[in-house]
C-alpha cells in the first residue's frame, strides 16, 4: 500500500545544515544576514532535501508577503475564549481587510524555540498581545527589521506601543471605590511568566512586576488605599494565573476569609470581577465590585470599571505594524463607568 511522503520542512533543513531555524530561514529570506559559508551550507541541505520555498519565497522576493503576523503569550485560546482578546483580534483584523492583508497568527508556547519560530514567519510586520519584559519574543521582534507594535508593553526601541495609563486608571477607580468607606481587596492578573496563582499581601508582592499592566495597575491600586490612610502591605492580594471568570471566582474564595461585609473586590478586568462576584453573592452579597474593560456584562451587573477600547487598541496596533512611518506611541484614552445592576432573578443572577 503506497505512503504518502511526509513534507520537508525548514527545521528539517535546519537540522542537516546545523543551523538554528533561524538561520535557515535567514539564508533564503535574508541572505545578507548569514556568512556566506553558513548560507551555502543551508542551501545545500535544502537540496539535498529536496525543500522548496514554494509560494512564500516567490513572495519574499518581492519583499512582502502581504501577511500580518500576531504574536500571543497567552495559550492561542484565549484569543477567542477572552472578549477582550477577541475584540483587540477584530480590530486588527478590520486594518487587515480594509488593507488586503493575510492575517497569520504565531501563538508562542514559553519555550526556547519562540523567537526562532516567530522570527521564522513569512509576515510582513508584526502585533503584539502584552508580555513580560523578560519574554525573549519581545527582544528578538525588537531587533528585527520588520516593523512591530504592541498593545499594552513593555515598551522596547523598535516596537510601536498602544496602551493607556493603567497607573492613573488604577488610581482614579480604586479611590473613587474607596470613598464609600469599603475595605479592599484585590483580584490581580500574574505577576510574572510562571503565573503561579496564589493569596498573599501587599507586602509579599515584588517591589515589580515584569508585566507592565500588572505592575502599573498595582501601583495605582496601593497609591489609592494609602491615600484613603490604609495599609498596603496587609491589604490581601490574589493573583490569578489567568484572565477568566473561572479564575476570579477561584481567588474570590482564596480571599473569603478576609472579607467583611463591606468589602471592596478590586479587579483588575471585568471577567475577573463577575467570577468573584459569582463565587461570593450567597456569602457576601453586600460587596461592592471594581472591574476593568467596561464590559456589557459587568455594566448590567453594576460593576464599576475603566474604559479599555481594545478594538482601536487592535486598529491602532495594524496600522502602526503595516505603515511604520506613522507617529509611534499612542496612547488610549480611558474613563470610569459606573454599572447599573439589573436583578435577573430573585438572586440578581
Amino acid at each position: 500500500m503506497p505512503t504518502s511522503r511526509r513534507r520537508v520542512t525548514l527545521k528539517d533543513v535546519a537540522a542537516r545544515a546545523g543551523v538554528s531555524p533561524m538561520t535557515a530561514s535567514y539564508a533564503f529570506t535574508r541572505p545578507a544576514r548569514v556568512a556566506a559559508a553558513t548560507r551555502e551550507r543551508v542551501h545545500r541541505a535544502a537540496g539535498e532535501l529536496g525543500y522548496r520555498p514554494d509560494a512564500v519565497g516567490r513572495a519574499l522576493k518581492s519583499g512582502r508577503t502581504q501577511q500580518l503576523g500576531v504574536v500571543f503569550s497567552e495559550h492561542l485560546t484565549y484569543a477567542f475564549d477572552d472578549p477582550q482578546a477577541a475584540q483587540f483580534l477584530a480590530g486588527v483584523a478590520e486594518i487587515c481587510v480594509e488593507e488586503g492583508q493575510g492575517l497569520t497568527f504565531l501563538p508562542t508556547r514559553g519555550d526556547a524555540a519562540d523567537a526562532d519560530r516567530v522570527l521564522s514567519a513569512a509576515v510582513d510586520g508584526f502585533v503584539l498581545w502584552t508580555t513580560a519584559e523578560d519574554d525573549p519574543v519581545l527582544a528578538a521582534v525588537a531587533d528585527d527589521p520588520r516593523p512591530a507594535a504592541i498593545q499594552g508593553g513593555p515598551r522596547r526601541q523598535g516596537i510601536a506601543c498602544v496602551t493607556q495609563d493603567d497607573y492613573r486608571a488604577a488610581l482614579a477607580i480604586a479611590a473613587q471605590g474607596l470613598r464609600e468607606g469599603r475595605t479592599p481587596v484585590v483580584i490581580s492578573f500574574p505577576l510574572d511568566r510562571r503565573r503561579e496563582p496564589r493569596v498573599t499581601t501587599g507586602a509579599d508582592l515584588p517591589p515589580r512586576a515584569p508585566f507592565p499592566v500588572t505592575d502599573a495597575r498595582l501601583r495605582g491600586y496601593r497609591a489609592a488605599v494609602q491615600q484613603a490612610g490604609l495599609s498596603w502591605t496587609t491589604t490581601p492580594v490574589a493573583v490569578v494565573a489567568r484572565n477568566t471568570q473561572r479564575d476570579g471566582a477561584e481567588a474570590a474564595r482564596g480571599l473569603a476569609p478576609h472579607l467583611g461585609a463591606d468589602a471592596l473586590v478590586v479587579a483588575m478586568s471585568d471577567e475577573l470581577a463577575l467570577g468573584a462576584r459569582q463565587a461570593l453573592l450567597d456569602t457576601h452579597p453586600e460587596a461592592a465590585y471594581l472591574g476593568w474593560d467596561a464590559s456589557p456584562a459587568g455594566r448590567r451587573l453594576g460593576i464599576t470599571s475603566v474604559t479599555n477600547p481594545l478594538r482601536e487598541q487592535g486598529r491602532r496596533c495594524a496600522q502602526l505594524a503595516l505603515d511604520p512611518g506613522q507617529a509611534g506611541d499612542r496612547a488610549i484614552p480611558w474613563t470610569i463607568t459606573r454599572g447599573h445592576e439589573q436583578h435577573l432573578d430573585d438572586h440578581g443572577r
